[in-house]
């Protein structure tokens, strides 16, 4: 069951305070007037999940992939095993994450910003709720994969607590530019 989190702004500073029984995440952002959400989605979201990724990844992939990121069955898979988050600006499905927990570590992955709204906090704030979640079902480990030539994201894993743990196969029916592999991390979700 996912436990949802009430962010609120604190000088400058999101605090995180977990409210059980709620379905939704709010955050208001006092300097646009806009108010985001965030919640847990579910199957019928998976065309809306599969073209955010898509646009999401396409300008900062392209340079090594040129295809799609995921198709719509995939995604629909993906509910089979796991869950999204859903980061949601003024009613606009504006972000989105996907979580699976296994045993007592979770995987992250497909991390996903409009474009538009990135740079604006929306990707950590998701990664929080995501890791919050996590440590509530009883997870001790984030693990995440970082396509190697996606060195911008590096700073941004580690910054919150993720460290390098082994590399992993670019799948090998997936055509790249590039020759290319993921690099593994990981976060201890101790509270």
């Amino acid at each position: 069951m996912f436990s949802a989190i009430v962010l609120v702004h604190l000088e400058q500073k999101l605090a995180i305070l977990p409210l059980p029984g709620l379905t939704a995440i709010r955050m208001a952002e006092t300097n646009q007037g806009m108010t985001n959400s965030i919640r847990m989605a579910s199957p019928q979201d998976a065309e809306k999940i599969t073209a955010l990724i898509n646009k999401a990844f396409r300008p900062a992939e392209g340079f090594f992939l040129d295809a799609d990121r995921i198709d719509l069955k995939s995604v629909t898979e993906f509910f089979l095993k796991g869950k999204f988050l859903l980061g949601e600006s003024d009613a606009v499905v504006a972000a989105c994450v996907y979580v699976e927990v296994r045993s007592e570590r979770a995987y992250l992955g497909l991390l996903a910003v409009d474009p538009a709204r990135q740079h604006c906090g929306f990707g950590s704030l998701l990664m929080d709720a995501a890791e919050e979640n996590c440590r509530g079902l009883g997870c001790r480990f984030m693990d995440i994969q970082v396509v190697n030539l996606r060195e911008d994201l590096f700073g941004f894993y580690r910054s919150r607590g993720y460290l390098e743990t082994g590399t992993h196969p670019f799948p090998t029916d997936v055509k790249t530019k590039l020759p290319c592999h993921f690099i593994e991390m990981s976060k201890p979700l101790a509270a």
